[in-house]
């Protein structure tokens, strides 16, 4: 069954199905390892395969993911990037999280999966900025924190001319309208965000989509108790 609601939601999607397995192998991973550590609250496979592959997978009809750098900011077990990967295999990705126990889990499925070019960091996004400022073409995020947060720790990392993709619920106009100042500041510029629908499902789900048009002042990001104390 779960089979049948991931090849039904990549066939909405436009997607391939010949990764399906990768998929379901990950999911398999995910279970076992979340019997000892608390990677996701969604256990049923079923539903991992609508709100985690599927969510996630969506990404790809809504942006131009081929041959870019990818940096998955605050990944936790792996969403939305390591899907992304699956299903787009010309994708460089980056797996960044501040949790050694979830890198340590990544790494297992990057290595089960064959994916050996997956660069899975331990580390906070303030703090990997030092090293990879503005590298990337497109930064992910599915974490749960404002947007002003997530602009602060995700933009400095994106090059001019990239995007920072933020996966939302579609309750975020008063969000969108705090973030404007933030993302001004970083460097951004916020475009029309897109509402779609995760596959098999009847659950709406936001894009915001901000375009980095100059690049990040050398102050931000600032430390994350800073951010979190006094967001911009």
């Amino acid at each position: 069954m779960t089979e049948d609601i991931l090849r039904q939601g990549l066939s909405a999607l436009s997607l391939p199905s010949e990764r399906i397995p990768a998929l379901l192998r990950y999911g398999e991973l995910l279970a076992e390892k979340n019997k000892v550590m608390n990677l996701t609250a969604i256990t049923d496979p079923e539903e991992v395969a609508r709100l985690h592959f599927l969510d996630s997978a969506a990404l790809l009809a809504l942006a131009d993911f081929r041959g870019e750098s990818v940096v998955d900011v605050g990944t936790g077990a792996g969403f939305p990037g390591l899907p992304l990967r699956i299903l787009e295999p010309s994708i460089r990705l980056t797996l960044l999280d501040a949790q050694r126990k979830r890198v340590d889990f990544l790494q297992e499925v990057c290595g089960e999966l064959g994916l050996l070019d997956v660069e899975c960091v331990h580390g906070r996004a303030e703090e990997f900025a030092a090293s990879r400022r503005e590298s990337f073409g497109l930064a992910v995020s599915r974490a749960v924190a404002a947007l002003p947060v997530l602009a602060e720790l995700c933009l400095p990392l994106v090059r001019v001319g990239g995007k920072f993709l933020a996966m939302k619920s579609v309750d975020t106009a008063e969000e969108l309208n705090a973030a404007g100042r933030a993302v001004s500041l970083l460097g951004g510029r916020l475009e029309k965000p897109l509402d779609y629908v995760i596959p098999g499902t009847n659950i709406p789900r936001r894009l915001v989509i901000i375009t980095k048009i100059t690049e990040t002042q050398k102050k931000y990001p600032r430390t994350f108790a800073k951010i979190k104390k006094n967001p911009l």
